[in-house]
């Protein structure tokens, strides 16, 4: 097997393992503001949301998307393309899709949700990896 794809496939795997312990706790986060803090279901979805990426980022970039001292780019710099890729893919492309496949074909919403993450999951690795993750490139002095 090919090294770089080896490389690419444990960082999906490590960003799936995030992925999981991320979905647990966004249930245990929404459910638990929404039926023991008595919460509107738009601000527990939004407290869940603002907690777990915080969480995805801390742990992707120890354990999935580590950078060299030399070539990391500043911490909220990151974070901040970190919420902006999550946002994208799991508020509004994910809403879309749902809306798309709930409200006009039909679909039941537990297949819609897993058929959108086999869509979602992968564009947000690539999110990550390429964008938000990226090596800061050094700047010739010139």
């Amino acid at each position: 097997m090919n090294r770089t794809f080896k490389n690419l496939l444990t960082q999906f795997i490590k960003f799936g393992i995030v992925g999981v312990i991320n979905t647990v706790l966004s249930y245990l986060i929404t459910n638990g503001s929404y039926y023991i803090l008595h919460l509107h279901e738009q601000i527990s979805n939004l407290i869940s949301f603002l907690i777990t990426v915080l969480i995805s980022y801390l742990l992707n970039s120890r354990f999935v998307f580590r950078q060299e001292e030399g070539a990391r780019q500043p911490w909220y710099r990151a974070l901040a393309k970190v919420y902006a890729s999550y946002a994208l893919t799991e508020l509004v492309l994910m809403g879309i899709l749902l809306f798309i496949q709930e409200r006009l074909f039909g679909i039941p919403h537990y297949i819609a949700t897993f058929v959108n993450l086999c869509v979602t999951v992968p564009l947000n690795f690539l999110l990550n990896k390429f964008w938000a993750y990226r090596k800061q490139e050094k700047r010739e002095e010139q």
